[in-house]
């Protein structure tokens, strides 16, 4: 089919602002447009990068940023990082708090406590969201008892409003985030040969709480694997969904794009 005869599709979680981008950043964004991409959705993982997120949110009116602290940032975050991060969520342009949350996977021995410190940050930063009022976009690798533990701490009512990213998980963790009322994003990774275990999961989450996104410039569909992924990518991910639910182009992108648009208030 006719890629301008298709639904519109949201890339919820991607990372333009990385220096991947620098020498033809501007190309990339137009070519997603090209690609049916309705709205980009820039995610701050550093106060740099949050920065950057909602300068690009600001110069192309159909990119949105979200501002966050990745827990490997926990180690090295002051209090007036976090000040600052409080006061730019007042930006109009700002649609969540992430990404955050726990990463356990440690390529060499943590340092003593950071555990402790991923924790707190992470607690600090979905309390910037509850005062704004903005969903979470949520990492969690490795950590995933601990994720729950805080988050149901922090949501007396059981109820989170977000997105669990790039999920990775096995099926009680998916299942248990469902209930807790968040939505999941895959990435292109589910192209991948060895993939089935996140082909079977694409199929347990129902549709109306599924998000697409690329993770660019990381995770290249299998068709490109080994080059820089881009939003455009966002496609062949809707796709291969489509082809795993057994369902049409045009149900999937205009699902995900509806529950996109809810989630983060998309203009």
């Amino acid at each position: 089919m006719n890629s301008d005869l298709r639904a519109k599709l949201i890339d919820t979680h991607c990372h333009l602002d990385f220096p991947d981008f620098d020498h033809d950043r501007e190309a990339v964004i137009e070519k997603a447009r090209q690609e049916a991409v309705a709205y980009i959705i820039n995610i701050g993982s550093s106060l740099d990068a949050s920065k950057r997120a909602l300068e690009l949110a600001q110069r192309y009116d159909f990119i949105y940023a979200t501002l966050g602290l990745h827990p490997h940032e926990a180690q090295d975050c002051s209090l007036s990082a976090l000040e600052e991060l409080k006061a730019l969520a007042r930006n109009r342009r700002v649609v969540a708090i992430g990404e955050i949350g726990l990463d356990y996977y440690f390529r060499e021995p943590p340092r003593k406590g950071i555990k402790t410190l991923q924790e707190s940050l992470f607690r600090t930063l979905i309390g910037i969201a509850r005062e704004r009022g903005l969903p979470l976009v949520i990492h969690s690798r490795d950590a995933d008892s601990d994720l729950l533990r805080i988050l149901k701490d922090e949501y007396k009512d059981g109820k989170v409003r977000g997105v669990v990213h790039c999920f990775s998980s096995d099926e009680q963790f998916l299942k248990t985030c469902l209930e807790l009322g968040l939505c999941v994003s895959f990435t292109c990774n589910i192209t991948y040969k060895k993939a089935d275990n996140l082909r079977y999961l694409v199929k347990v989450v129902p549709l109306n709480r599924l998000l697409l996104e690329t993770d660019a410039p990381f995770l290249s569909p299998q068709v490109c694997r080994g080059m820089r992924n881009e939003p455009a990518n966002v496609k062949i991910l809707a796709e291969e969904i489509a082809r795993i639910k057994n369902l049409d182009f045009n149900e999937v992108a205009e699902t995900t794009t509806r529950n996109a648009k809810e989630l983060f208030s998309l203009e």
